[in-house]
């Protein structure tokens, strides 16, 4: 037994050997295996990690330690002279490179300490900015953040389960249960890009567009912490790398597609939605037609989805920035927002007459001319909302000055589109306050233009009578019909 001992301790190591080694974290920089000298450097070859190429959209490296191994702490880079800083960066890289189980909080909770106070060095020695890290450490630095991070997602609560899916807006939020490693490393990450001495031209060979790319997918995570991380890491590299801007706009809106039309669940909506908005901010006029295609195509059928109210913040933000570049996009927007109007869910309408109003604030007449006849009917059906908050939120329009003076400008066309709505609020509504805010209404048009304000009075009064002579027609109609039914053989009619 003792000879068999011996003899394994001699055995030859293999290259697998040696990549699994450097992986997972025990063996010394530049070796792959046990027992190298403490100057040698990290070697691993990228692209042979396991699930990692350039066709693999999901790298799941293994998370556990090797048998028999313990991770010992590395001294402080104070501690060492500065000549061998970037060895030891190098050195706490390594430790960093191997995931471990949280599921088990009682497992390896040694190594988790190690591991997390190693992270928090990395992160202080990046942050503090005390020395230029080399090329050779930032490419061994990406490789500890895509073994860390680009991971297999859990599944949704609601996917795999045979249950049907909940509302998302009054699901519980998922927390990553490994967030105390992960949040170090994309603090890390996000350091190395904002950081003053990360050139450009060097970091875009390591951050390419795979890593990009990858990157966005992670969205998807349910951990609104980590998704908070993604956003500022990505607006970062969107300002920072001008060659993955494509890109990124692109890799974006096909999510936006494919949760309008298939899924209409994704986690990471409105964090897309709030780097978007930075992004429309800066586009310079004109307009480039791929851009209006996308407000066309993507951002307005967004309004489609059950859960728009998780987030139409966001979307109404970007919606508005772009009227608000081209003023010529309001039409456009309008016809949108009259396309998916909810019919029966008034929580909606209330959030669509809310940005309705922004965009109106940004229109001008001509394009607002173009779109008076639909937008009104609209508004009309919404002021005799049994809702009040929706009949409410439509009245407050008359307290924008600017939507007044649009309104003043083409009141012909607009009173005689919405008196009797208008009419029927102060004859039938249950709501006071809706009184109240009709009664105002009335009062403005009275003031623009008493003479219109007449005509539409005199044709809603001639309207009414008329509706009155029909119905006192039709019930004579059926006094006739029932009395010649009670001529013919009353004791056998029947009186619904």
């Amino acid at each position: 037994m003792f000879k068999k001992i011996i003899k394994g301790g001699h055995k030859k190591h293999s290259k697998s050997d040696s990549i699994d080694g450097s992986l997972h974290g025990y063996g010394l920089p530049g070796s792959g295996h046990p027992g190298s000298g403490t100057n040698s450097s990290l070697v691993v070859n990228y692209a042979s990690w396991p699930g990692h190429n350039a066709k693999s959209s999901n790298p799941c490296p293994r998370t556990t330690l090797p048998p028999m191994f313990a991770v010992e702490p590395l001294p402080l880079f104070k501690d060492v002279a500065v000549s061998d800083r970037q060895n030891l960066f190098l050195r706490k890289l390594q430790i960093c490179c191997f995931r471990l189980d949280f599921s088990n909080t009682l497992k390896l909770v040694r190594e988790k300490e190690i591991k997390r106070q190693t992270l928090l060095e990395l992160v202080d020695f990046i942050r503090s900015g005390s020395g230029k890290i080399t090329k050779r450490c930032q490419e061994e630095m990406i490789k500890m953040v895509v073994v860390n991070i680009f991971r297999c997602l859990p599944p949704a609560s609601h996917e795999n389960s045979g249950q049907e899916a909940k509302d998302p807006e009054n699901e519980e939020p998922y927390l990553e249960p490994s967030w105390p490693h992960l949040q170090l490393v994309y603090e890390l990450l996000l350091r190395y890009i904002v950081s003053s001495d990360t050139d450009t031209k060097v970091a875009k060979k390591y951050i390419d567009h795979t890593f990009v790319s990858k990157l966005i997918d992670l969205f998807g995570s349910e951990d609104p912490r980590e998704r908070e991380y993604l956003k500022m890491i990505l607006h970062r590299i969107y300002g920072k790398f001008m060659v993955h801007r494509p890109l990124i706009r692109k890799t974006i809106n096909n999510i936006f597609y494919r949760f309008i039309y298939e899924t209409q669940r994704h986690s990471g909506i409105g964090e897309l939605l709030e780097i978007l908005g930075s992004i429309i901010h800066g586009f310079t006029l004109p307009m480039k037609e791929e851009h209006k295609l996308f407000l066309v195509r993507a951002l307005i059928p967004l309004h489609k989805p059950k859960a728009v109210s998780i987030y139409h913040q966001q979307l109404s933000y970007c919606v508005v920035q772009f009227v608000e570049k081209d003023y010529k996009l309001a039409d456009k927007v309008i016809r949108g927002l009259l396309k998916y109007w909810p019919m029966i869910n008034c929580q909606k309408e209330v959030l669509f007459l809310g940005e309705l109003e922004e965009v109106l604030e940004a229109t001008q007449t001509a394009e607002f001319q173009r779109c008076i006849v639909p937008l009104f009917r609209q508004i009309a059906r919404c002021l005799n909302s049994a809702h009040f908050q929706v009949s409410e939120r439509a009245l407050f329009f008359w307290n924008n000055e600017h939507i007044v003076g649009l309104i003043a400008h083409n009141r012909r066309v607009i009173l005689p589109i919405i008196f009797e709505a208008l009419e029927r609020n102060i004859q039938h509504h249950w709501n006071e306050a809706i009184h109240g805010l009709t009664a105002n209404v009335l009062k403005m048009f009275l003031e623009m233009d008493a003479e219109l304000f007449d005509e539409c009075e005199a044709r809603f009064a001639e309207k009414k009578a008329k509706a009155r002579d029909v119905e006192e027609q039709r019930e004579m109609i059926w006094k006739k019909l029932a009395d010649a039914a009670a001529e013919r053989g009353g004791d056998h009619m029947v009186t619904v």
